[in-house]
This record gives structure tokens, C-alpha cells and sequence, in this order.
């Protein structure tokens, strides 16, 4: 398998994770009992078995694919990712953490609340940047050309 095919599955399983997370948190606070809140919050976190090492895997593929070229559309791509990971690993993975350790317990008060619009919100904002990245990946790779503006 080539590093280019390697790098678009992990890229996909990863961008494919965080609507899931998101979609499936919002929808249960929404419809669902507070034993299936805290299902899909204890679930979350197991789902990071797939996330972490697909997101690994697409940083990893994507910094040996580019090298050291200095192109501004790859060092953008190569900054937002620093910010996707650190995001993850300092807000989103402790929140879910604490979610779930939370929703083990039934406890739904203003922290477990506080806490998740926090996760939402980061959420969203790595959502929007790794859909950023996908699209710039398709157009440095040709299978996406920038529409003109006439």
C-alpha cells in the first residue's frame, strides 16, 4: 500500500471520528435518557482506540509526504495540525475523560454541562480545521481544483 493510500484512510477514519463523537453527544443530550447520555460518554473514550492512532498516522504520513518543502499551503497544513493535536491532547481527551467518569456516576450537574460545551465547542473548531486540511490535501493532490471566481 503507498504512503499517499496509507495517509488518505487514516486521514478519513480520523475527520470521520469527530462528527461522530460530536453528532452522537449532541443528539443524546437532546432525545436521549441520561443512561443513554452516559453510555455514549463512556463510549467516547474507547472510540480514541480508532481516533488517536488514525490521527498518528495521517500527522505522520502527511510530514514524510512533504518533506521539508517550505510550500505556504503545506506549512498551513502542518501549523492547523499542531493546533488539531494539541487541542486534542490538552482539551478534548481530558474532557471526554472527565465526561465519562462523570456519567459513570450520574452526575449531570453544571460541571459535567461546563465541561461539555467546552468539549463541543473544541470539537467543532478541530472539526472545521481538519475538514480545512482534507480539502487543501485533495487540491495539493490534484483531485480537487480551486473553483475560479469569474
Amino acid at each position: 500500500m503507498t504512503l499517499k493510500r496509507i495517509h488518505l484512510i487514516a486521514a478519513i477514519a480520523g475527520l470521520s471520528m469527530i462528527p461522530t463523537f460530536w453528532i452522537s453527544t449532541v443528539t443524546v443530550e437532546l432525545f436521549g435518557s441520561d443512561s443513554m447520555i452516559a453510555s455514549v460518554k463512556q463510549a467516547i473514550p474507547w472510540g480514541f482506540l480508532i481516533l488517536i492512532p488514525a490521527l498518528i498516522t495521517a500527522g505522520a504520513t502527511g510530514s514524510s509526504m512533504s518533506g521539508a518543502t517550505r510550500a505556504p499551503r503545506i506549512l498551513a497544513k502542518k501549523r492547523r495540525m499542531r493546533f488539531i493535536a494539541g487541542n486534542g491532547l490538552l482539551i478534548l481527551v481530558p474532557c471526554a475523560l472527565y465526561l465519562a467518569m462523570l456519567a459513570s456516576r450520574g452526575d449531570f450537574g453544571i460541571h459535567f454541562y461546563a465541561v461539555q460545551s467546552l468539549e463541543l465547542i473544541a470539537g467543532a473548531v478541530n472539526l472545521t480545521l481538519m475538514s480545512i486540511n482534507a480539502r487543501e490535501g485533495l487540491r495539493l493532490s490534484g483531485r480537487r481544483s480551486r473553483v475560479k471566481s469569474a
